[in-house]
């Protein structure tokens, strides 16, 4: 099994992938997508999305970290494509599967799947653009408000040139309600001669075997799944035992204090936030310690707050 770690953006930032990919299998990780409008974008803006630009295009654990980058205008999407080759990228990723409206007005993401040709035709002027050694993948979802197009959008993406594809298996009005629709994913890849990764609604070792089973797909990619459950792609690849919840909180602090030593410390109240949100689904005692910090708005205090709840845990275990 290959097990892709998803690109979310603000959420599975370069801390989130390091701490993910220090304790999971992963097999590659894809970053949060670099804006393309107008311009070629100054290196710094790589930089601050991808920093493990500068430590050989991987995170500290070895797992290769793949620049995504998002955009309408086929040549700018080639230009900046190049310029993530040259600063590191072991590779290039294509979004047209975002699903924020933010993004979908400016005509980036999803909204591209209304119109094949324009995912046709940015894919081809990447391809183009960089050595033919590098790889291009692209992500889309099953359409935008229906799936009538879903495989002229996944052929689309091979004749332009993609090396491999990955497909979230819902349309952009779907979002992320369940189910996710597999055997879709399953058609696309009896379709076309490249790799194709299954991404949606994997939680956990029988989520993955049935998604397995229902796309035909040896490659997946999960992304709040992994959230949710911090060894998912261990779980996935070992069938071994969930993370208990002392350890996950040991992950929290040490998350808050890699945040704090960053550029981004006030940042660090929203995002344990938001990864509250997720952990929920998987840890009961997820939800009662976010109750008690929800309302603090201060990284020191936040990060205080966890570490005197691993404290007590500890405590009550000795």
């Amino acid at each position: 099994m290959h097990v892709t770690l998803a690109p979310m953006q603000g959420v599975l930032d370069h801390l989130m992938r390091e701490t993910l990919t220090a304790i999971n299998d992963y097999d590659l990780c894809i970053s949060e997508f670099v804006r393309v409008v107008d311009q070629l974008l100054p290196a710094k803006v790589f930089y601050r999305l991808c920093p493990e630009l500068k430590q050989g295009g991987k995170t500290r654990a070895g797992t290769p970290v793949r620049v995504q980058l998002l955009g309408q205008h086929p040549e700018w999407m080639a230009e900046n494509a190049l310029r993530a080759i040259e600063l590191g990228s072991p590779g290039v990723d294509l979004n047209f599967g975002c699903p924020a409206p933010t993004v979908n007005k400016s005509q980036g993401g999803a909204v591209l799947l209304k119109t094949p040709e324009t995912v046709h035709a940015i894919v081809k002027a990447v391809r183009e653009a960089v050595p033919a050694h590098i790889t291009v993948s692209a992500k889309i979802r099953l359409g935008f408000e229906d799936k009538s197009l879903y495989m002229e959008n996944a052929d689309a993406v091979y004749q332009g040139g993609a090396d491999e594809l990955a497909v979230h298996a819902r349309t952009k009005v779907e979002a992320y309600r369940p189910p996710a629709h597999w055997e879709y994913i399953d058609a696309i890849r009896r379709a076309l001669p490249i790799p194709v990764t299954a991404n949606g609604e994997i939680w956990n070792h029988h989520d993955a075997t049935r998604c397995q089973q229902a796309s035909g797909c040896e490659r997946l990619m999960v992304g709040r799944g992994a959230l949710s459950l911090p060894n998912l792609a261990n779980v996935m690849k070992q069938h071994c035992a969930h993370l208990r919840w002392p350890e996950v909180l040991a992950l929290m602090v040490t998350y808050s204090r890699e945040d704090a030593a960053g550029d981004k410390a006030d940042y660090t109240p929203s995002r344990i936030k938001q990864w509250f949100s997720y952990l929920v689904r998987e840890y009961p005692q997820a939800d009662d310690l976010f109750r008690r910090v929800r309302t603090i708005k201060v990284a020191d205090e936040i990060r205080a707050a966890l570490e005197l709840e691993m404290v007590r845990l500890q405590s009550t275990l000795a």
